[in-house]
């Protein structure tokens, strides 16, 4: 019984540690990324005549929140089961509920915990169980869906307002969270309409070129965005984004009829100036073909590119090979090309050159750096 009473008083000092909100479902009291600093003990008293136990937690709330006694409870029952505050783990809790729910997180970089760069705002916070079914979310795993939303932004519009427009750089992609606008042609007739959910302006970000059509909101609507920085950032730390991007740009490509599927079974002809490099190559890969790829009359002589199954697996032209020659192609804007269908049989063991959205996506890049830049 010494023992443990000097223990106690040991530990008088409430050691400390804190839980920050990471999902919150339809909580009436807390928002997303609030703090609670959690203290307290448990300890065991023994001795020859009686067994007790005594328990003390302390929760500290954020400023200006009701306190809960349902969080109070599954905050307390974690301190019994390490006995210390600081002995609990990096850990994941729920609470037991009431007309909402919310997850907190523990973690032992508590500067992290309070001042994180990338924190969402209590907003976006509470959207998260909502984004979390939106078919660009789908892509990414639990663990990380904060992360990603963090490096988007949320503007609200009303009915009327023109999102983007026509000819406009581009720069940007956008997600619908609530509400619903209509793409405009070139006239201001209405083409189409996108709802919750639904995205837009990846094709100008992805290919670096002007906004090709106008966006309008149809009723109050709200919309996340992300620069092309923080665009770039996320498909490189999360390959399924990649992916994602891959096919949708073959919707849009497919939508635009620029190649008809059918006609690559049986070969195809044309040229740059009519099709673009990236729209060609992305073409050929979304629709998993195998055959050559010959482009001449280009500016360094002729490419040649294989292809099974819709992956690069060899590339040449002029002094470049690989991933490299993928990268020069993009800056031609003319050249004679021919798809025919089939390659060699050792082809078909040869690797692949790379991811192909990654690869499209970096040569963009290097194609954009490579612009001169505008003075004023």
């Amino acid at each position: 019984m010494g023992k443990n009473l000097t223990c106690k008083a040991e530990c008088m000092g409430f050691p400390k540690i804190l839980f920050r909100i990471v999902e919150n479902r339809s909580c009436p009291l807390y928002q997303y990324s609030d703090i609670f600093e959690l203290s307290g003990i448990a300890i065991p008293l023994t001795s020859e005549s009686e067994n007790s136990f005594i328990t003390t937690s302390i929760v500290k709330y954020p400023a200006e929140r009701k306190i809960c006694k349902i969080l109070n409870g599954d905050l307390g029952k974690i301190v019994i089961q390490y006995e210390r505050a600081d002995k609990i783990p990096v850990c994941m809790i729920s609470c037991s509920g009431c007309t909402g729910t919310i997850k907190l997180e523990h973690s032992k970089d508590e500067n992290l915990v309070k001042n994180g760069d990338n924190s969402l705002s209590d907003e976006l916070g509470s959207m998260v169980h909502l984004l979390s079914s939106f078919s660009f979310f789908k892509n990414i795993e639990g663990k990380h869906l904060d992360t990603v939303i963090s490096y988007f932004k949320l503007n609200k519009y009303k009915t009327g307002d023109i999102v983007i427009r026509k000819g406009d750089p581009g720069g940007r992609f956008f997600i619908i969270v609530t509400g619903s606008v209509n793409v405009l042609n070139d006239a201001g007739i209405i083409i189409s309409n996108l709802d919750k959910g639904e995205v837009f302006g990846e094709m100008s970000l992805i290919c670096n070129d002007i906004v090709n059509a106008t966006i309008q909101v149809k009723e109050a609507t709200s919309i996340l965005y992300i620069n092309q920085p923080n665009f770039n950032k996320i498909l490189d730390i999360y390959p399924a984004i990649q992916l994602y991007f891959s096919r949708l740009m073959a919707e849009r490509l497919n939508k635009s009829n620029k190649i008809r599927a059918e006609d690559l079974s049986s070969g195809i002809n044309g040229n740059l100036a009519e099709i673009p490099a990236e729209a060609l190559f992305q073409t050929l890969n979304m629709n998993n073909k195998t055959g050559i790829l010959t482009i001449t009359d280009l500016s360094k002589g002729t490419a040649r590119f294989s292809f099974r199954q819709g992956s690069l697996i060899k590339a040449k032209y002029a002094d470049h090979a690989g991933d490299l020659a993928f990268y020069q192609i993009l800056k031609e804007k003319s050249g004679r090309f021919r798809f025919t269908p089939g390659i060699a049989p050792e082809d078909f063991s040869t690797p692949e050159i790379g991811f192909f959205m990654k690869l499209l996506m970096e040569g963009m890049r290097r194609l954009d750096e490579g612009k001169p830049q505008k003075t004023n």
